[in-house]
């Protein structure tokens, strides 16, 4: 492995000073790690154009000609004019003054590769690449790379056609010593070329045929190992740890059951089946609850609490809020009312005789659910006999604070454990999150619910938006503003809280009746808990707020949802914001204002979230807009392994490929003991694919 792991700064051209800046802006170190890095695009230079054949609207074309003349307009601009046999074309060049007017001889021909601009109405090329023709050279190459560079980069002199020859030196020292990664069985099965033959042509492709091969097998290779890494965990665990099996559904489930006002959604129950067949099983559930906003997540939990009880067994459900943690607490008490099991909510506000009372509970068995914050996972907090974890918006909580759940288990055993989220994560996504979970979805929304009524506007229709919000003010109604950020930055004309919250003061003022309240990240939690309650009451007609609002807030009478600056927020954030308004039987509207600046793709995005109300379908267009990694709710916990050519937006057929291959092997062979799987133990004893095992707690 001498080759791979030798730094770049050997490579003929690079030096330590330019290493540096390779590993400090793409962290590139090795050359193994440079014949990793992947262009993301590719230009087609198969084909020679006429001068006059061009125009300025043209993308990047490639032309032969003959230099003319060569002119050094100053010490900083050098002026080339080359001709073919249609016409004549000026080069500009701003950089590498003396060497470009060195090379390029008056009466020779060359290939000249660029794009063309419009300059006083006269088109010229800036900075083109120039080659000399010759059979064989590689910047000659049909379909050429282009890397992901930075400015810094490009400004040291690292080209897209330096890095070209960078990694073909790079290759030809590193190909005789790569190693196959996939086992023979794996490659055969599976239709796919060598690893030797896949980084040549990933780089360097002989046709689209051959990158189309080259792609696949690395992308295949790539998701596959990410699969067995994620169903690893999940096989093992379900051989070694039995969870706590819960055989009856009890009579508090019946009697809550029958006392619902209204029938359970089909998704609903679904989903309560899948969850009664997990608890029953003998082993633990580890499952994911996705479900949009309003479609009966909560109703749900419940009920698998319920299910815990009849077997003898308590529940805690876990809100990332003090806000939220009471809300679930006087929802649930309602739906426990006919069934005479006692509910707690534990908070960080909660007074310390309160404390007391819990915790006598929670030991002697006499509290069934307890609903709270943070608070749960305190030292001090022991179960008689914990048989279910609820964890409401789980991206929220750090792992290590999840993982003292799992200690809290009854005798020892681990707790069955739902994961639950009001985030549309795309099918794909959430494979790749949450691979050892399994994942139910409620697709469905209770009947009678209204959609949300969703307009895009611009800053010059404020007044009349005003004009409107007295309106529903006036009609009883209670209205949300929302802002991105909290304080003024010189550096984005985008609104604020601050300046918004004055504005808002002015426009609703105090002396004609209007009460307004402000919440955002940087008050105290007693502030900020004071002002959101005094709007979830009713006591204050609009909440100023940033995004902390998103998550959970259910205020029945709040009919208008206001964001400023909306293009600066992600599709799903906007979608999560959105649902906090409908939650009554009353007509409810999201109002999205757009920047005066706001760009043709921002627009779009905009206006595809006042076509639809189908979070899942929204989730899917954000990430094939912003990609995974940008995700509302997902960034926190990051992908478990870094692609780095896999796209999990484009993918997905292929991601479903793998993850079926790699529930194969695995079902064939669990720990990857045989000889036949070695390839494939090795590769998962790497750096890159050691992922912490956190299956047993979320």
């Amino acid at each position: 492995m001498g080759e791979l792991s030798t730094g770049i700064q050997f490579l003929s051209g690079v030096g330590p000073k330019r290493a540096a800046l390779l590993q400090k802006e793409l962290g590139l170190e090795t050359l193994g790690q440079l014949i990793r890095f992947y262009p993301f695009r590719y230009v087609d230079r198969s084909g020679i154009r006429r001068i006059a054949e061009l125009s300025a609207d043209s993308a990047t074309v490639q032309i032969r000609a003959r230099v003319v003349s060569r002119t050094l307009v100053s010490v900083k601009h050098l002026s080339v004019v080359v001709e073919d046999e249609s016409g004549r074309l000026e080069l500009v060049f701003f950089k590498g003054v003396k060497w470009n007017y060195d090379r390029l001889e008056p009466g020779r021909e060359y290939i000249i590769f660029g794009k063309l601009t419009d300059y006083n109405g006269k088109m010229n090329m800036v900075h083109p690449e120039i080659d000399v023709p010759q059979d064989g050279s590689m910047a000659q190459q049909v379909l050429t790379g282009v890397y992901p560079s930075t400015e810094k980069i490009r400004n040291s002199g690292i080209t897209g056609k330096v890095m070209c020859r960078m990694q073909s030196a790079a290759l030809s020292l590193c190909l005789p010593e790569i190693e196959e990664t996939l086992p023979d069985y794996v490659i055969g099965e599976m239709g796919l070329v060598s690893l030797q033959y896949a980084l040549k042509n990933i780089h360097f492709p002989k046709d689209s045929y051959a990158l189309q091969k080259a792609s696949r097998r690395l992308k295949f290779e790539e998701l596959l190992f990410l699969q067995l890494s994620l169903l690893k965990q999940k096989y093992i665990r379900s051989r070694e740890e039995s969870g706590i099996v819960m055989p009856k559904v009890g009579q508090a489930f019946h009697n809550c059951y029958k006392a619902l006002p209204y029938s359970l959604t089909g998704a609903q129950q679904r989903v309560i089946r899948e969850i009664r067949s997990d608890m029953m099983s003998g082993k633990q559930m580890n499952r994911l609850l996705q479900g949009d906003v309003g479609s009966g997540k909560t109703m749900v939990a419940v009920l698998s609490c319920l299910i815990a009880a009849g077997n003898g067994y308590q529940s805690c459900i876990m809100a990332p809020t003090e806000v939220l943690a009471r809300q679930h607490y006087q929802n649930i008490c309602k739906y426990l009312e006919p069934v005479g099991l006692r509910c707690a909510v534990l908070t960080g506000s909660s007074g310390a005789r309160e404390r007391r009372e819990i915790a006598s509970g929670l030991e002697d068995g006499s509290i069934g659910i307890i609903v709270g914050t943070h608070a749960l996972l305190e030292e001090k907090v022991k179960f008689h006999s914990l048989g279910l974890a609820v964890i409401d918006e789980q991206h929220r909580f750090g792992v290590d604070q999840r993982s003292k759940l799992w200690q809290k288990g009854s005798s020892g055993r681990p707790p069955h454990v739902l994961v639950m989220t009001a985030t549309p994560i795309p099918r794909t996504l959430a494979m790749t999150l949450y691979g050892d979970l399994d994942v139910s979805v409620i697709d469905e929304m209770p009947p009678g619910r209204k959609p949300v009524q969703t307009l895009l506007t611009g800053q010059n229709r404020r007044n009349s938006m005003y004009k409107f919000l007295k309106a529903e003010i006036a009609r009883g109604r209670q209205v949300f503003v929302v802002y991105p950020m909290i304080f003024v930055n010189d550096k984005l004309d985008i609104s604020n809280v601050e300046q918004g919250y004055e504005d808002i003061m002015k426009a609703f003022p105090l002396n004609e009746g209007y009460k307004v309240a402000i919440v955002h990240g940087q008050q105290t939690n007693e502030v900020k808990n004071f002002n959101m309650k005094a709007f979830v009451e009713g006591r204050a007609h609009i909440l100023v707020s940033t995004t902390v609002i998103e998550v959970g807030v259910d205020v029945p009478n709040a009919s208008v949802m206001v964001i400023e600056s909306a293009q600066r927020f992600g599709l799903s954030q906007l979608h999560q914001l959105r649902g906090r308004v409908g939650r009554g039987s009353e007509k409810s509207w999201c109002i999205l204002v757009a920047d005066f600046k706001t760009g043709k793709d921002a627009r779009e995005r905009l206006e595809l979230l006042c076509r639809t109300q189908n979070g899942f379908e929204i989730a899917e267009e954000d990430m094939r807009m912003r990609g995974p990694g940008n995700l509302e709710g997902t960034q926190q916990s990051g992908l478990p392994v870094e692609l780095n050519i896999a796209s999990l937006a484009t993918d997905g057929r292929l991601l479903n490929e793998a993850r079926e291959y790699a529930r194969k092997i695995l079902e064939a062979d669990p720990g990857l003991e045989t000889p036949q799987n070695e390839r494939l133990a090795r590769e998962l004893r790497k750096e890159g694919y050691d992922i912490k095992d956190y299956s047993k707690i979320s």
